[in-house]
């Protein structure tokens, strides 16, 4: 499966679309943004650029992308005028996620983002108001970000959010000469793997991060940052109650479906996912084995759970994994499976949060380009 041409969010405004069920995200967003902002500020305040260079990787369509986007030109123009008593920058802001993704629905939202930004924030001295849009120039640029985006050294700060843990393709060492997987009772890494296949997961995370690296710091100036955020694990051991565990959830509900004749036997055992948790040590070593970057802060947080009214946590967390897997598994085994597994996921998600917590696992990271 060539993941380049088929992953993608789910686009639109719908039940179903990542722009509805995209919460959980902002809430992480939000418990770091102070950490953020004091980056942004950091890497202003060094360069001071009369252009600056903003890049989000992996921005999907929702109502995040833009809300991040007004907070760091909010960010931005607060310094100027109030620290540094200067005109604020020309903005160069691109949103960069795979081709596939709806960048549609990102550029009809711009008219009311520019008018967004010149709306009053209710505060007394009005700090933090973008007061001139017509200085901000927003493009789109496709790609995977594992590998070169943008010209050399024409950006200063670079933001991605729940974007890294994702990889550039299934691991090919997942499947043998004849094509045949060799973690045939998974879908990602569990007990049931055999032991070989977290060293291939890890292997090509390694590849795609060190890739991301290095692209990274041709297109950043010196002292320019990056802020990181991607879902982890909490120790060296793969099988946990995190991230991996909602993996093995969605491996039992596809299993259950096999006996109610929805899905074949044989195009489980061929499903394999291309997401990759990694564990603070792991992260730590490409990022300084690779010498692109310093590492400033490396930080491990959890998203605090709430539901919406009427919702189960299970409900919630079926819904969000809908909106980013959904291509994913109806390419390949058919779109008429998808209603009836994730009602079946929500409920043993709700199912086993009975029995004990599960506590998926983010990491922050923030990169300094000497």
């Amino acid at each position: 499966m060539d993941v380049e041409k088929v992953f993608h969010m789910t686009g639109g405004v719908g039940e179903t679309s990542y722009s509805r069920n995209s919460s959980l995200q902002k809430k992480a967003s939000e418990m770091v943004k102070h950490i953020t902002l004091e980056t942004v500020e950091e890497v202003y305040v060094a360069t001071k650029p009369k252009s600056i260079g903003i890049a989000d990787l992996g921005c999907s369509s929702g109502p995040n992308t833009l809300s991040n986007i007004k907070d760091i030109l909010d960010k931005i123009e607060g310094i100027s005028h109030n620290k540094l008593k200067q005109s604020a920058p020309e903005f160069r802001v691109f949103l960069n996620d795979l081709p596939t993704n709806d960048f549609n629905a990102i550029f009809q939202a711009l008219p009311e983002f520019h008018q967004w930004l010149k709306q009053k924030d209710g505060s007394d001295d009005d700090e933090n108001r973008v007061t001139n849009s017509s200085n901000i120039y927003v493009a789109a640029y496709p790609g995977s970000f594992y590998g070169r985006l943008f010209p050399d050294h024409c950006l200063h700060f670079i933001y991605s959010s729940y974007s890294l843990h994702w990889l550039s393709k299934v691991p090919r060492g997942l499947y043998d000469e004849q094509g045949n997987s060799l973690n045939k009772n998974s879908i990602y890494i569990s007990e049931n793997s055999p032991c070989e296949v977290s060293k291939v997961y890890f292997d090509q995370f390694k590849e795609d991060f060190s890739l991301f690296l290095q692209s990274r710091s041709d297109e950043l100036v010196s002292r320019g940052k990056m802020v990181l955020i991607l879902l982890g694990r909490e120790g060296f051991h793969h099988v946990d109650r995190g991230n991996a565990f909602f993996w093995k959830i969605l491996y039992q509900a596809l299993t259950n479906l096999i006996s109610k004749g929805e899905v074949e036997k044989e195009k489980l055992d061929s499903y394999e996912v291309h997401f990759y948790a990694p564990c603070k040590e792991e992260i730590e070593k490409v990022a300084r084995e690779n010498g692109f970057f310093e590492v400033e802060r490396l930080e491990m947080f959890e998203i605090e759970k709430s539901i919406g009214k009427g919702m189960s946590y299970g409900t919630m967390v079926a819904m969000t994994v809908r909106s980013i897997q959904e291509s994913m598994l109806a390419h390949h085994f058919g779109e008429a499976i998808i209603e009836g597994l994730f009602k079946e996921y929500g409920r043993l998600v709700d199912e086993e949060m009975e029995k004990e917590e599960i506590r998926p696992i983010t990491f922050l990271l923030v990169l300094r380009k000497p």
